[in-house]
């Protein structure tokens, strides 16, 4: 089983128990009647929100394609939102507690920053399995088998140099052919 399905599992697991520990928790603090009553409430409230910020993360991502710019940032918060209000339609304090958090406009970028370092964290993995650390020399086991001849730059490469595109006639230097 993959590490991924792994994970699934577990939460599929872990996640009801916990909720309902709580809930029996919170049920006998302060009662049934108003545990049932808060569950309401959080889910009122939280589908409020759901609707307010889908409609503003909706509307920046328009916004931003609507200026020929690139929406990453308008994508992650409406994939936030998404995420965030499926958790708050999950009955349960556990879940309605990572849902505010991906959900609210004052924490939503702290969730953003998470999500970039675990998107930039797995991409830069399934580079480093792909092709080998960044850094190890390709010739040496690294990617697609190339070889590494060694070898001395001279010039700065570019065909129009102070000289010319041929530079002075019959100039010996290093690297460069002359007649004969």
């Amino acid at each position: 089983m993959s590490r991924v399905g792994l994970v699934l599992v577990v939460l599929f697991l872990v996640v009801p128990v916990v909720e309902i520990a709580v809930i029996v928790q919170v049920g006998q603090q302060i009662g049934v009647v108003p545990t049932i009553v808060l569950l309401l409430v959080e889910s009122a409230l939280g589908a409020w929100l759901v609707r307010r910020e889908g409609r503003r993360a909706w509307d920046a991502v328009r916004g931003a394609g609507g200026a020929g710019r690139l929406p990453s940032g308008e994508l992650a918060d409406a994939g936030l939102v998404l995420v965030g209000g499926s958790l708050l339609l999950t009955p349960g304090f556990v879940t309605d507690v990572f849902g505010f958090f991906l959900i609210l406009p004052f924490t939503r970028p702290l969730a953003r920053k998470a999500l970039a370092w675990f998107v930039a964290r797995r991409a830069t993995a399934a580079v480093n399995r792909r092709m080998g650390p960044l850094g190890a020399t390709p010739g040496k086991g690294g990617a697609w088998g190339r070889r590494v001849v060694p070898g001395e730059v001279v010039g700065d490469g570019r065909p129009d140099g102070p000289d010319g595109p041929e530079g002075p006639p019959d100039t010996p230097s290093p690297g460069r052919a002359t007649g004969g």
